[in-house]
């Protein structure tokens, strides 16, 4: 049995997220579809992390085992026949048997669209948030810092199906940064692990901060343990990108020289 990595970009606006969902178009029904083709039995695929109804990805990390002897190139070619055209496999190659693309990854980096511009063009409307009313925009900038660090992002996130489990909401932000790029304001955020509509949760803050509606303080006070302050709002879906997944490199295995 193989084991295979793949990296997919895909256009989220038709589908309700990554996750299978009985009776509903998902990534991971398409993409299992398309494996299990080539396969000629089911595969269960596994990914770095279940993106949203109307969320896109640039660089998606997915795994899955397989008899089929097809090399890696050959199966890139094979499945982008098979998957809808707003769904690609950028590359593939074997995995140790025991990657699992959640679970190892080290770090990953999501990125939200804000359009600024009087008028969205129909060719973008599906990947930004068109805002083009009032907003502090170097507020916003001052602000997005403020994310950083290891904080309980419980004010930050969605009811989850696995919070009966009562799992932790702390995590770590590496970077968290917004730039102004011609007409747009891009929220670039960089963590360890992120949770169900935590950035956009985190765009939708710092947009309210943007009009006036929140301070720094209260920012701070939504990081803080134990704060009883409801999530949101949540910016919409369709302006949030996966850029990428980090995984670490396996450590060289120690060369031992007979004297």
């Amino acid at each position: 049995m193989r084991r295979i990595r793949v990296t997919l970009s895909y256009d989220g606006t038709e589908y309700h997220g990554w996750q299978a969902q009985p009776g509903l178009p998902t990534i991971q029904a398409a993409v299992e579809q398309a494996v299990s083709l080539i396969e000629g039995s089911p595969v269960r695929v596994a990914a770095s992390g279940r993106t949203d109804a109307g969320v896109h990805a640039l660089a998606q990390v997915a795994a899955f085992s397989l008899e089929n002897p097809i090399p890696a190139a050959n199966l890139v070619k094979a499945l982008n026949r098979l998957l809808p055209r707003d769904i690609r496999v950028l590359e593939a190659a074997e995995a140790p048997a025991d990657f699992h693309p959640r679970y190892q990854a080290a770090a990953k980096t999501y990125e939200y669209r804000i359009l600024r511009a009087e008028i969205c063009s129909p060719f973008a409307r599906r990947y930004v948030y068109h805002h083009p009313y009032p907003l502090d925009e170097r507020a916003m900038i001052e602000l997005a810092p403020v994310y950083e660090g290891e904080h309980d992002f419980s004010c930050f996130a969605a009811a989850d199906d696995r919070d009966q489990l009562n799992l932790s909401k702390v995590r770590r932000v590496f970077s968290s940064r917004i730039e102004k790029c011609e007409d747009c304001l891009i929220f670039r955020v960089r963590g360890s692990g992120f949770l169900k509509h935590m950035v956009r949760n985190m765009a939708g803050v710092l947009i309210e901060a943007g009009k006036g509606n929140l301070s720094a303080a209260d920012l701070v006070a939504r990081l803080q343990p134990g704060a009883k302050i409801a999530p949101g709002p949540s910016a919409p879906a369709r302006g949030l990108f996966l850029v990428s997944v980090e995984y670490r490199e396996p450590a060289p295995v120690p060369v031992t020289r007979a004297d």
